[in-house]
């Protein structure tokens, strides 16, 4: 009776977070005067929502440059926030713990307090209106720092210690013990930051200017709210779906290891 009235509860849980995306992947098909309209399915099927964003915006390019600033950001946020936790972890050196309490402290600092600051330096190195500019402000994160750390902890300092003895360099232990031990964290970490940046839409929009470098989040909105969508609700549906997906496709492959990692090292020290 317990596991039923559980099961119960989480399906229906389920089904009223789930409903409203499978709606809006249905009213995708649906003509504008259908959307308002309680019923699920579409009365007519239609394509030309997806037909108005192709036609309007170059989804394609805008696809791609989303891809290429999302997976460089997410390799780099990856890879410099496992080595700065390994050295919050593992090794010992003189002011660690101030410098690890000085990275959380960042954290706490909204991005819009430091978003003109960050513009002027973007604009003095000549990034403006390049995709390095939307890169090289996130390669690395505290929060990506804080997790990576975490896990680290969890892991027996033998295999660290016998590793040493038997002449692993620092970065080999790293890359041959500690993150392979440690591959929730790293999905996790890989995920949230695919999350984070594949959604951006407020940076992207005061660095880049050309169409042809917008990202496909920057695209949507620019379609959405500066009139390429004809104040069309379907459209703007199709596109918001479209920009969604391939975050969803992500999350589906991870998911267990993306769960495993929160329930068993997120926040263990």
């Amino acid at each position: 009776m317990k596991k039923t009235l559980l099961y119960s509860a989480l399906i229906i849980g389920a089904i009223v977070f789930a409903y409203p995306f499978i709606w809006m992947f249905f009213s995708t098909f649906k003509p504008d005067g259908e959307i308002g309209n309680i019923e699920l399915l579409p009365e007519i099927w239609t394509w030309q929502n997806y037909i108005l964003v192709f036609d309007r915006i170059p989804i394609a390019k805008g696809f791609l440059n989303s891809l290429i600033v999302t997976s460089l950001v997410t390799i780099s946020v990856t890879l410099f926030g496992s080595i700065t936790g390994y050295a919050f972890s593992r090794l010992k050196w003189k002011g660690r713990d101030f410098m690890f309490s000085l990275s959380l402290l960042t954290m706490m600092i909204p991005f819009q307090i430091t978003l003109i600051p960050t513009y002027i330096l973007i604009v003095k190195f000549g990034l403006t209106d390049h995709l390095a500019g939307l890169i090289v402000p996130t390669m690395v994160t505290a929060f990506s720092i804080l997790l990576f750390r975490q896990s680290f902890l969890t892991i027996p300092q033998d295999l660290v210690d016998a590793a040493r003895l038997d002449g692993c360099s620092e970065l080999g232990i790293l890359f041959r013990i500690i993150l392979p031990l440690s591959k929730p964290v790293v999905v996790t970490v890989a995920i949230l930051t695919f999350v984070a940046n594949w959604n951006e839409v407020l940076w992207p929009l005061i660095v880049i200017r050309e169409q042809s470098l917008m990202t496909m989040p920057q695209m949507v909105a620019l379609f959405a709210v500066g009139g390429g969508s004809d104040s069309s609700i379907g459209a703007q549906l199709a596109s918001a779906f479209l920009l969604a997906l391939p975050v969803i496709i992500a999350y589906l492959i991870f998911q267990k290891h993306f769960i495993k990692s929160m329930a068993s090292s997120g926040l263990k020290s």
